[in-house]
């Protein structure tokens, strides 16, 4: 895991804008139409996307998530819809059961049948369904994949195409280290279950399937990324609202299950991802991060990286006044945002990232983003981001360093 010996490092959370070729022949393939040609195009776009990054500035690139279809240039899903193409033991759910919500009655034990409504939707339900609010809300209800039989890992051949393109990417711009993202078990589980005996089972299920991505990201000399907003998110999602104390129950179960997941791996080639959600919304009915910071920090990983830049959570860098960061581990602030079109300015940016440097020590704080920026922003927009943050990770280096 690269620290900020000398300087501030810079990433991002995964996504970034996708080619409209890319797009184009993503459609294409999912009407079984030019599979071996989006194979090689998907190649050439992720080694221009990495020298992209590189240009930029960036010095942990990823791939982008470009091995994670989308057929749109607006996609707030595909970090998570990526894998029932990639999981066994699937069937799409024709009665959307997903969209119910359930708390178990029994004291302290909180319950989510799937992922549904938000609180945020209901407090703001004027906004949320005006079409010229600017709040994307998707669609409506899409069905989505239930658990009907025992879960499997399938997506052999595509993992090993997205560590291939980018370890060929990283060659060709003369880098190290990249990292690939890959979903938690407790966000992977929040679909209807037909099949386990319980909750606990079919998350667990999911942790031994979602192992199989891990191992093989790490194998291949990256880094690995776990994207789980559920930690997080899934509070807004839970009606009636529960106690902090019942949900950070419920959600240490699901740390434990990642960590199930992860164990033997290395720490320092790990890095977690926490948010809140990347829908454009109020964000009104989020938890606060001081509610969950510990729960994060049991993850076996070697960095953090969560929401700072949102306007709900930029005051929470407070929080490591009170939590200490473990030695030997790093954070990966959002310092530039996905949740609006304006361009942080570089001051703007590298104050951010001092509020950390000054808390947690400057060497364990790598500059990135809030989310991913494919499929929130334009891509000419996420570009500007992107350059801000860099801009702005330098005149940080130059003052934390004088």
């Amino acid at each position: 895991m690269l620290t900020s010996t000398d300087r501030i490092q810079t990433t991002h959370a995964g996504s970034l804008p996708r080619t409209p070729e890319l797009i184009a022949a993503n459609e294409a393939r999912e009407s079984g139409e030019g599979e071996q040609d989006h194979g090689r195009l998907l190649t050439a776009a992720v080694v221009d996307l990495v020298q992209r990054q590189k240009d930029l500035g960036i010095t942990v690139p990823g791939d982008g998530e470009y091995g994670k279809s989308m057929t749109s240039a607006v996609d707030y899903g595909a970090w998570w819809s990526y894998s029932f193409q990639r999981t066994a033991g699937l069937e799409l759910d024709t009665e959307m059961k997903w969209v119910t919500e359930a708390r178990d009655s029994t004291p302290g034990n909180v319950r989510i049948t799937g992922f549904g409504h938000r609180r945020d939707q209901q407090l703001f339900a004027d906004a949320y369904t005006d079409p010229t609010s600017g709040i994307f809300a998707g669609d409506g209800p899409k069905p989505f994949p239930k658990c009907t039989g025992p879960l499997a890992y399938t997506g052999h051949d595509a993992i090993a195409s997205d560590v291939a393109n980018l370890r060929a990417a990283l060659d060709a711009a003369g880098l190290t280290d990249g990292f690939v993202t890959s979903l938690a078990p407790g966000s992977a589980s929040r679909i209807a279950n037909e099949h386990y005996a319980t909750d606990e089972e079919h998350l667990y299920a999911w942790a031994d399937v979602m192992r199989e991505e891990y191992t093989a990201i790490i194998d291949a000399g990256l880094l690995l990324q776990v994207d789980d907003p559920s930690i997080a998110e899934s509070w807004d999602q839970i009606n009636p609202e529960p106690t902090v104390e019942d949900y950070v129950r419920f959600t240490e179960v699901r740390v434990e299950a990642l960590n199930h997941a992860l164990r033997g791996l290395p720490e320092d080639r790990i890095r977690f991802h926490l948010c809140w959600g990347s829908w454009h919304g109020p964000h009104t009915t989020d938890l606060p991060m001081k509610d969950i910071v510990r729960t994060m920090l049991k993850v076996n990983a070697g960095a953090y990286s969560f929401e700072a830049a949102n306007v709900r959570h930029e005051h929470e860098y407070r929080v490591w006044d009170d939590v200490a960061l473990p030695d030997g581990k790093v954070i990966l602030p959002g310092v530039v945002g996905h949740a609006t079109n304006v361009v942080e300015h570089p001051e703007l940016v590298a104050e951010r990232i001092e509020r950390f440097a000054t808390r947690v020590g400057r060497e364990n704080v790598l500059a990135s983003t809030d989310c991913g920026l494919g499929g929130r922003v334009h891509p000419q927009i996420a570009v500007a981001k992107l350059d801000a943050l860099v801009q702005g990770a330098d005149l940080a280096t130059q003052r934390l360093w004088r």
